[in-house]
């Protein structure tokens, strides 16, 4: 039983010291690493101004006294533009894999990223519609813009952790490798590790969307898969028909209902996705 608490106190100061260490270099360092900004998209496209969880990450920002927000994606169709939402602007950035697109998780892969980091040289990065071949080029974009608006300090970053399909409980979402690779690059390996799992526990902690994101992934997976949620290429009948559909009692939420009263611009979301 001593030997059991021992070993147990032990591997408690190893985390406590890691967690300091982290805590100390990212204080420091160009990015805070905040976590998981979504477990599953509530409109399509995602983190134009406005939308939800683009206000989400603004606070966070905000609550941090932050000109700037940095949030990181698994790059798709989108050119990641960055964009002024209330008093954050708001930096996008994407990683573009050679691979395509992924809705299932590599485990062989994320275990070989886990032991070694991620290689360099094995994505391109996307930012305001320009690719990158490598990570100190695209960070540097990142970093100039970060500056021109004002950014002191420590850049709050989030990955975008939409998961499109599975439980999002365990797939981690959208933009987690770039994340991690983030950490690493900056940080180191053991900060990597922290950041993570911290990444991870972060949304139960501080997103008012959590309940009900995770109450009804299936039926928001379901209506992105099929069209449902993309706002760019609806008229404006349909917008407001999708609406009235979305805010049924008998499938949604209240707290999806608000979301949905604040009247979405359309127009503005595919500016920040072509």
């Amino acid at each position: 039983m001593k030997k059991s608490l021992e070993i147990i106190l032990i591997v408690m100061g190893i985390i406590a010291i890691i967690a300091m260490y982290s805590y100390a270099v990212a204080a420091t360092g160009p990015v805070e690493p905040l976590g998981r900004a979504s477990f599953v998209k509530l409109l399509n496209p995602d983190f134009y101004p406005d939308h939800p969880h683009s206000q989400l990450l603004e606070k966070y920002a905000a609550d941090r006294g932050s000109a700037c927000a940095l949030v990181v994606h698994y790059a798709g169709t989108s050119n990641y533009r960055s964009y002024q939402d209330g008093s954050v602007y708001i930096i996008e950035l994407g990683f573009v894999s050679s691979a395509g697109p992924e809705t299932e998780i590599d485990w062989g892969q994320a275990l070989q990223y886990a032991i070694f980091g991620v290689p360099d040289g094995t994505w391109k990065f996307r930012i305001n519609g320009v690719d990158y071949d490598n990570f100190d080029d695209a960070w540097a974009e990142v970093m100039e813009e970060a500056q021109a608006h004002g950014q002191q300090g420590p850049i709050p970053m989030v990955w975008h952790g939409s998961a499109r399909s599975g439980n999002p409980m365990i797939n981690p979402g959208c933009g987690f490798p770039l994340y991690y690779y983030v950490c690493w690059k900056q940080y180191g390996r053991f900060a990597a590790y922290y950041y993570a799992v911290s990444g991870l526990i972060f949304p139960y902690l501080n997103s008012p969307f959590k309940s009900f994101e995770l109450k009804n992934y299936k039926v928001l997976q379901s209506a992105y898969t099929s069209g449902r949620l993309d706002y760019t290429k609806l008229s404006e009948n349909e917008i407001e028909g999708i609406n009235a559909s979305l805010t049924d009692p008998s499938i949604f939420t209240s707290v999806y209902m608000n979301i949905l009263s604040k009247r979405q611009n359309g127009q503005k979301a595919i500016y920040f996705t072509e």
